[in-house]
């Protein structure tokens, strides 16, 4: 797989998205959820949470790399921030 430039990095990432959807998976089949109304005013669930968390985290990332010079370690942080909030208030 040397044609796709695999480094530690994406490795790691694709690794923890991977990791989350699978304990996500069990969590789902152990512990049912009903879906709860939040800030958003729509149903969601543990699933439709972490998806919501997954794409503004993409978004955030993006901005991020646009609009600052800063590290992108303080990106992460500002990411973990943001599922935290989805997690509680969505």
């Amino acid at each position: 797989m040397d044609w796709m430039a695999w480094t530690w990095p994406t490795a790691i990432f694709f690794l923890v998205i991977a990791s989350l959807l699978i304990t996500f998976t069990i969590l789902a089949i152990k512990y049912p959820e009903t879906p709860r109304v939040g800030v958003l005013r729509i149903e969601t669930t543990r699933g439709d949470r972490l998806f919501i968390t997954l794409l503004g985290s993409a978004f955030i990332n993006i901005a991020w790399l646009g609009l600052t010079d800063l590290a992108q370690w303080w990106a992460l942080a500002v990411c973990a921030v943001y599922a935290v909030l989805v997690f509680r208030y969505v």
